[in-house]
């Protein structure tokens, strides 16, 4: 096997072994003494080519074929009868094989990177047979790196932080550079850094890229943030290797090495003596470089005769020192206070003690302001009792305001009615004395909380307000009286001795030693038969039976009166009843009925069941009443008798008409005079599907019966228009009859020409009734003539 130029070097070293060894001089492998190989014989055949691996530099940039190296078999005697093929990676498609000779090319350009080495298989065919005279052997090309990848960051820009005033050495951050050329093969992978930006406050170690502080006490306050511009270069450094670079952002994070100090030595602020308790006088600050935790300040007043008066606090937010107030300002007593506050550091950093205290210290002024007061009680809450058997008009008990102002102004009282809304007291305007108005009842209302209201003279917008508490003493004024209202029953075999109902009594009144009642029958009802009454100086009592052989046949319900007397003074009595009602009861003692009707109702149904078979027949009676009354008033004729009373209803139409030309509107003739024929006239208002016949005409007959065929007419024209609405309407008939002894009154006789009334005269009054002479009047120019 020959070999390509780049292993030209280990060829000659295995040359001259071989040289030495066998004593040949010849540039080719010789061919082994063994047998040919046959590929289906089974006996080990003697390999006959063997080559070692080859090298090819990547990135080659020529145009002919890169030639990569030979393969040569001593069975080839250089007569053409043997061919080379190449299979395995690239084969074809990267490395081609001249299958005559043997050479080996690279048609395309290498990139280690991409691929360091490629496993290819040789084969030796005899060309006549295309069987195989050497066995199949795997061989190596292996790519060769040339410095051709530049370092890089691949993490980069980077960021990082370092405490400021940091000692010269601290490491800040690590940076890496990768290069993707051959770590193995001379020195296209060795990467040293440098610093391009950032000196002198930063370095970098060559080999490591670890990036330390350079130089000492560096202040944030002063720059917080620097730009550092790293550089990576391969080849060791040296001058034609390849570099990259990257940014890292350093920020100094902070330190409390800053103490806190108030701008000014002193301030001073107004206020008015009206300033409410718990708000806001001033707002202070002392200034601190550092910020977050460092610059956090706690406030405290340290000295000052403003020290119960007023507090101080910090806002959180802006850290602030909030001064507010803790008491109510008087300027009458005190017009100013001083306050001596110090500022420190919450956090303070042992190591920087040496740049002196972390507090500082200022005075506060603070000047109360006058302003006009309303008038102030001599005491918040007043506290006052009063009997309820007081007359009106008597003393209860004195308010008291003044003016706190120097001028001392003139206070007024008056009562807020809201607080008194049935004005049961009075007060004196000048000098606030109470009064009752009204008598009181303590039952209806104990206390009475009334605002008195004080007011300057001089300004009556200047109002104080004072509470009085009015307390209603008890007297005896309310009689007792049954507790509850019992329901007392007394079983028909009820044994004498026993007891039916235990009772209690009850009073409005309040005694200072609590109630003690006593009970007793009244006279009239002390020597019944029947029942007794035992007081059991509990204020309660017992109702006991004096007999047995109650029956309800004979008496259903006893009524026993009695007498309740208090302890009172005056003692106040009054007499209850007690209604005791007999009953049937069960073997235990319980009561069943107590109904004296119940004797004849029919055994085995219940009260309660009588009951509602009762509600139920009165419910069906009256459904049949109701469907009885119903029909008649369907059958019922629309016309009256002359006995009943016969009334009209005004309808109202707001239609005028057409005016005296409207001679459709109404027939007037027809309703004036009854004795000439009427035609039939549909309604106007809806279609009629039948026409009826003309109807016949009134005879004279006398005014009595004209009204009573009339109305039976027009009944019968209703009951037969189909028109007509379903359900009952109302018929207005406007005929007045064919007249009376006093003539009629209407003016629509007029109309007609057998009117006997001459208005000739109307002609002689004048222009204004000159259109009633022309309807009216006789004369050859009549409307209707």
């Amino acid at each position: 096997m020959k070999l390509g130029k780049v292993e030209f070097c280990h060829f000659l070293q295995i040359l001259a072994l071989f040289l030495c060894l066998s004593g040949m001089n010849q540039a080719e492998l010789t061919r082994s003494r063994s047998k040919p190989y046959f590929q289906s014989g089974r006996t080990r055949t003697k390999r006959s080519w063997v080559w070692n691996q080859f090298f090819v530099l990547e990135e080659y940039m020529g145009t002919d074929p890169l030639y990569v190296g030979k393969l040569h078999s001593d069975v080839d005697k250089g007569d053409g009868s043997i061919k080379y093929i190449l299979s395995g990676e690239g084969a074809s498609s990267i490395f081609i094989i001249d299958e005559n000779t043997g050479d080996i090319h690279a048609t395309k350009r290498l990139d280690r990177e991409e691929q360091a080495y490629y496993t290819l298989r040789a084969q030796a065919l005899d060309r006549l047979t295309n069987k195989p005279v050497e066995p199949e052997s795997e061989f190596v090309i292996k790519i060769q790196d040339i410095n051709d990848n530049e370092p890089k960051f691949l993490d980069g820009p980077y960021t990082a932080g370092v405490p400021e005033m940091s000692p010269v050495g601290t490491s800040v951050v690590q940076v890496t550079a990768t290069d993707a050329d051959d770590p193995t093969y001379g020195n296209s992978a060795r990467v040293v850094y440098s610093i391009l930006q950032g000196q002198p406050y930063f370095s970098v170690e060559p080999k490591t890229g670890v990036i330390k502080t350079a130089l000492p006490n560096m202040d944030r306050e002063a720059k917080d943030q620097y730009l550092l511009v790293i550089q990576a270069k391969d080849m060791v450094g040296q001058n034609g290797g390849l570099s990259g670079t990257t940014s890292v952002t350093v920020t100094l994070t902070d330190v409390n090495d800053n103490p806190p100090r108030f701008p000014r030595r002193s301030y001073q602020y107004n206020v008015p003596e009206s300033l409410p308790v718990s708000s806001v006088v001033a707002r202070i600050k002392a200034a601190d470089a550092d910020v977050g935790p460092n610059a956090e300040m706690e406030y405290k007043i340290v000295d000052g005769d403003g020290l119960g008066v007023f507090k101080i606090s910090v806002d959180k937010d802006t850290q602030e020192g909030i001064i507010t107030i803790q008491k109510e300002l008087d300027f009458e007593a005190k017009t100013s206070y001083t306050l001596r506050i110090e500022a420190a550091n919450m956090h303070i950093d042992p190591r920087f003690l040496s740049l002196g205290p972390f507090s500082d210290m200022t005075t506060v002024k603070i000047i109360v302001e006058d302003v006009d007061e309303p008038p102030v009680f001599t005491s918040r809450l007043y506290s006052m009792v009063v009997s309820e058997a007081a007359k009106v008009g008597t003393i209860i008990g004195t308010v008291a305001a003044h003016d706190p102002d120097a001028s001392n102004s003139p206070v007024r009282y008056s009562i807020d009615r809201n607080t008194d809304l049935e004005r049961y007291f009075n007060i004196d305007a000048n000098s606030g004395v109470i009064t009752t108005a009204k008598s009181l009842d303590r039952e209806t209302n104990a206390v009475h909380n009334i605002t008195v209201l004080a007011m300057e003279s001089q300004n009556p917008a200047q109002i104080g307000r004072g509470y009085v508490a009015i307390t209603i003493l008890d007297i005896n004024d309310n009689a007792p009286e049954f507790a509850m209202e019992y329901e007392t029953t007394v079983c028909e075999n009820a044994q004498p001795g026993q007891v039916i109902q235990k009772i209690s009594a009850i009073d409005k009144d309040d005694p200072p030693n609590g109630h003690q009642f006593y009970f007793s029958l009244t006279a009239e009802a002390a020597n019944n038969h029947n029942f007794t009454l035992q007081d059991n100086k509990d204020n309660t009592a017992t109702v006991l039976t004096k007999r047995n052989g109650f029956r309800r046949q004979e008496q259903s319900v006893f009524y026993l009166p009695i007498f309740i007397v208090d302890s009172g003074s005056p003692s106040l009595s009054s007499t209850n009843t007690l209604t005791i009602r007999v009953c049937d009861c069960d073997a235990e003692g319980v009561a069943q009925t107590c109904n004296a009707e119940a004797y004849i109702l029919p055994a085995g149904l219940s009260t309660g069941a009588l009951i509602a078979i009762l509600a139920c027949v009165l419910t069906l009676l009256v459904l049949v009443l109701l469907i009885v009354t119903m029909r008649r008033r369907k059958k019922e004729p629309l016309i009256f008798d002359e006995e009943r009373d016969i009334r009209e209803n005004i309808v109202r139409y707001d239609d005028e008409g057409g005016g005296e030309e409207d001679t459709e509107a109404f027939d007037m003739a027809a309703l004036r005079n009854l004795n000439i024929m009427r035609d039939t006239k549909t309604r106007r208002d809806v279609t009629p599907e039948i026409q009826f016949l003309s109807r016949p005409t009134f005879k004279s007959i006398p005014d009595n019966v004209i009204f009573r065929e009339f109305i039976w007419e027009r009944l019968k024209e209703a009951d037969v228009d189909p028109c007509a609405p379903p359900y009952d309407s109302l018929q207005t008939y406007a005929f007045e009859g064919n007249g009376s002894v006093a003539e009629s009154l209407s003016s629509l006789d007029s109309i007609s020409s057998n009117s006997d009334q001459n208005y000739d005269y109307l002609s002689d009054w004048g222009p204004r009734f000159k259109r009633l002479a022309d309807m009216y009047g006789t004369g050859p120019d009549c409307l209707y003539s």
